[in-house]
This record gives C-alpha cells, sequence and structure tokens, in this order.
C-alpha cells in the first residue's frame, strides 16, 4: 500500500474498508482462515471477478494473507493479517449500531 494516506483517520479506514464485500469479507475471515469457494459462499453474491479483486486489493493493503499450496487443483487459503484482525472493534461497533437502528426501524412501521 502506497504511503499516500488521507490527513483524516476516518477517511483512512473508509479507504480501507468502504466497499460493502471487504466488510463482510474481514467478518467472514474473522472467523479463521477460509478458502476462496468457502467466501464466496459465505459472502453472498458476489462474483467470483469481484471477490478476487477485493481480495487482491486487501492483501495490498497488509489486511489479509494469501497461502498458495502447489496441489492440483491449486489450494488457496485467506487469513487476515494482525492488522486486518485489528479491525474487529470496528465491526463489532458496527454491528451493534446496525443492530439497534433495526430495533428502532422496526417498531415504527
Amino acid at each position: 500500500m502506497g504511503k499516500n494516506l488521507p490527513a483524516c483517520p476516518v477517511e483512512t479506514t473508509l479507504m480501507l474498508i468502504s466497499d460493502r464485500w471487504k466488510v463482510l469479507i474481514i467478518r467472514d475471515l474473522m472467523e479463521g482462515t477460509k478458502r476462496f469457494g468457502e467466501l464466496k459462499k459465505s459472502v453472498g453474491n458476489i462474483s467470483q471477478k469481484v471477490l478476487t479483486a477485493n481480495l487482491r486489493s486487501m492483501e495490498d493493503s497488509g489486511l489479509l494473507t494469501r497461502k498458495i499450496y502447489a496441489e492440483v487443483p491449486p489450494r488457496v487459503e485467506y487469513t487476515l493479517t494482525e492488522t486486518g484482525a485489528s479491525l474487529k472493534p470496528v465491526l463489532d461497533a458496527m454491528s451493534s449500531w446496525g443492530t439497534e437502528y433495526k430495533k428502532k426501524n422496526s417498531q415504527q412501521v
């Protein structure tokens, strides 16, 4: 990842995880190492191309690592780095906020 990061720390965080898919990938990797196919299933309605692009971007940013096994067919596993795992409080806060928002809005209907 380049050193041209925004001055605002919130903007830096958003730059790294602003894509909807990245947050869901991080959420699923919080449980542990996953293979590409497992991520594709758990993340939901995402194309292989988009998942690959997001995983590469996250690897370039230092949020996850990719391990390739010399097998046929090749096996690739993705694991959060320490930096990626450090986003847990951010995702926990998003989950809590989303839960409260859903509660408030379901009562207004």
